[in-house]
C-alpha cells in the first residue's frame, strides 16, 4: 500500500513540475545582479534556523521568562514541523527543480536531497505564525523575513512553486495545531 502511494505522489509530483518549469526558469535568479542573489543566499542561511533561534533568544532578552510560553511553543512546532516535513520528503522523494531541468542554476547548497514540500518556508510560516501570536508587533519583522525566505527558495532553484505553497500551508496548520494546544 506504502509503494502505491509514493508511485501516485511521484506521478502527481512529476506532472506538477513538468508544468511549473517554466516559471522558475523565470524566477531562477541566474540573470538577477550578483548583490541579490547574495541577499537571498543570506535569507536563506538565515533561514536555516539563525533567525529564528536569535528570535528566540532576543525575546528572552527583552521579555525575560515571561517570553517562555512563546518560545516553548515556537520549538514544539518547528520539531512537530520538522517531523512532517521529513517524512514527507522521504515519502515523495520528488528531485530538486535544478537536478531536472537543465535550465535551472542551482545557487547554493541544498541541505539536503529532496525538494517536497519546502522546510524552510514551512519553519518560516510556523515560527511567524506564533511568535506573532504571542507578539503582534513582531510582524514588521517576521513575515517580511518569512517572504524572502519562500522567494529565495524558488530564485536560489532549491524548490517549486508548489514546494514552497505547500510549505508555507503546512507551517500554518502545523502552527495552528500547535497554538491551540
Amino acid at each position: 500500500m506504502q509503494r502505491r502511494l509514493n508511485l501516485i505522489a511521484h506521478h502527481g509530483l512529476n506532472r506538477l513540475a513538468s508544468r511549473e518549469h517554466a516559471w522558475l526558469q523565470r524566477l531562477n535568479g541566474a540573470h538577477l545582479p550578483g548583490w541579490e542573489v547574495g541577499l537571498l543566499r543570506l535569507v536563506s542561511r538565515l533561514g536555516d534556523g539563525v533567525f529564528w533561534y536569535a528570535l528566540m533568544l532576543a525575546l528572552f532578552a527583552w521579555h525575560g521568562w515571561e517570553a517562555l510560553p512563546a518560545v516553548l511553543h515556537m520549538i514544539v512546532a518547528g520539531l512537530a514541523g520538522t517531523l512532517l516535513y521529513k517524512w514527507l520528503k522521504g515519502a515523495t522523494e520528488r528531485p530538486r527543480p535544478y537536478q531536472v531541468c537543465p535550465s535551472i542554476c542551482c545557487l547554493t547548497a541544498p541541505l539536503d536531497r529532496f525538494s517536497f514540500p519546502s522546510g524552510h518556508t514551512l519553519h518560516a510560516v510556523v515560527f511567524s505564525l506564533v511568535a506573532t501570536a504571542y507578539y503582534p508587533a513582531l510582524g514588521w519583522l517576521v513575515w517580511p523575513f518569512t517572504a524572502l525566505v519562500a522567494l529565495s527558495r524558488l530564485v536560489l532553484g532549491l524548490h517549486y512553486v508548489s514546494d514552497v505553497l505547500v510549505g508555507a500551508l503546512l507551517g500554518a496548520a502545523t502552527a495552528g495545531v500547535a497554538l491551540a494546544l
